[in-house]
């Protein structure tokens, strides 16, 4: 056996270019000790990992989640893993489960994979076709998980039983910052709940002030944690400009938050994703929860579009469920839901279905590309799509519906 090497503890590990749902990509550079540190410890306390357990994770290799909780972290820890080669989904998951006693699952792209229509119509296998009860932990990363999505999750393959760690992180940070400590955090659908031990979390107003409970703000880190990141390779200006320049002292991770009145986190999504409509600022993943919370609809996204009238108007694609007819008495429909659920000011404007949604290989919605189409632009960067013919196949069609 190879004798190990010995490495300074700034040593660097890695680069992990990231992300192309937001701009140009940025070399992400992780170092040695700090990095191993993170990603082995969160991996054993967010996921309870005992001696005994199987450990399976959906993640690509090639991003951050591969990285932290595939590779590094379960190595570290001597985990029993079960690597599956090319994207199982969760209709896979029933298989995977029986065939390797697997007690627990990291699930990345759960929103994107979901599609209980698909499954209702015995469009494919259906996970809990199989015998799951030996997951004992669930986790989810990646898009914000709306309530409905969690219900489901929990009900279909947790059986009611396995708690489900929704987390959040980043490239950057290296490791799970925010999450449910299975057996120990009492979940609510939908919130990532409260900072990882240690991990010092703040949501704040544009002055830098914290924000009372009950309301919503920019999420930023307000002190250094082991895996952070040591820079953007090659580009130290960029670096401070994109994560320190906002709020000095503070890490702004560039998505927006909320706190309920018992203190629990709720991603809103990228700052960038807030929409501003006649002075209202509107989270698109607040939309798209109401949209998906309707009993027609499989997966939706939302983006702003210039509005000369009430500045931005709000623009919602929307996978229909199969067998759901996407027919223009739909689109008023969930408008009206979306009434309903939020209040006037969030009815979509303008409402298209689609077959699928522009996503990187993560399972993230490309809503730069859902904006550019929006807007009638041309596309941006489309290099880290999964699928490229998504963005076309949604540009082919009849277009949106103007309310």
């Amino acid at each position: 056996m190879p004798e190990p090497v010995p490495l300074d503890s700034e040593h660097l590990l890695y680069l992990l270019y990231t992300s192309g749902t937001t701009a140009k990509p940025k070399g992400i550079v992780h170092t040695t000790a700090g990095y191993l540190l993170g990603a082995s410890y969160t991996h054993e306390m967010v996921f309870d990992l005992k001696p005994d357990d199987v450990y399976w994770c959906a993640a690509d290799v090639g991003w951050v989640t591969g990285h932290s909780y595939i590779v590094y972290g379960p190595l570290a820890n001597a985990a029993d893993r079960r690597p599956v080669r090319g994207h199982a989904g969760l209709p896979g998951l029933g298989t995977l489960v029986a065939d390797h006693r697997g007690l627990q699952g990291h699930h990345p792209v759960l929103r994107s994979d979901r599609h209980p229509g698909a499954h209702e119509a015995g469009v494919r296998s259906t996970p809990q076709a199989h015998d799951l009860s030996s997951l004992r932990v669930l986790g989810s990363v990646g898009e914000p998980i709306n309530p409905e999505a969690w219900s489901w999750y929990r009900e279909h393959v947790g059986g009611n039983r396995a708690p489900i760690v929704d987390t959040w992180w980043q490239t950057e940070t290296g490791m799970i910052m925010i999450t449910p400590l299975p057996g120990v955090t009492t979940t609510k659908p939908g919130s990532a709940t409260f900072p990882f031990p240690g991990i010092g979390v703040d949501v704040i107003d544009a002055d830098g002030a914290s924000v009372p409970l009950g309301s919503g703000g920019f999420l930023v880190l307000t002190r250094p944690w082991p895996a952070m990141l040591r820079g953007i390779y090659g580009d130290p200006e960029r670096y401070r400009e994109t994560y320190w320049s906002r709020f000095p002292g503070r890490y702004f991770a560039g998505d927006g938050a909320k706190r309920d009145k018992d203190g629990y986190l709720w991603l809103l999504g990228r700052v960038d994703d807030v929409m501003n409509v006649s002075g209202h600022r509107i989270s698109t993943i607040e939309v798209e929860s109401a949209l998906v919370d309707h009993q027609s609809v499989a997966e939706a996204a939302v983006v702003g579009r210039t509005d000369p009238i009430t500045g931005q108007a709000i623009f919602a694609f929307v996978i229909p469920k199969v067998g759901v007819d996407a027919s223009e008495a739909l689109g008023r429909e969930l408008r009206e839901h979306v009434a309903k659920v939020i209040g006037p000011i969030a009815k979509p404007k303008f409402l298209m279905f689609t077959p699928d949604l522009p996503k990187t290989r993560s399972g993230k919605i490309m809503r730069r590309l859902l904006r550019d189409i929006g807007e009638g632009r041309t596309l941006g960067d489309t290099t880290t799509l999964a699928d490229a013919g998504v963005v076309e196949a949604i540009r082919a069609n009849s277009g949106a519906a103007e309310d």
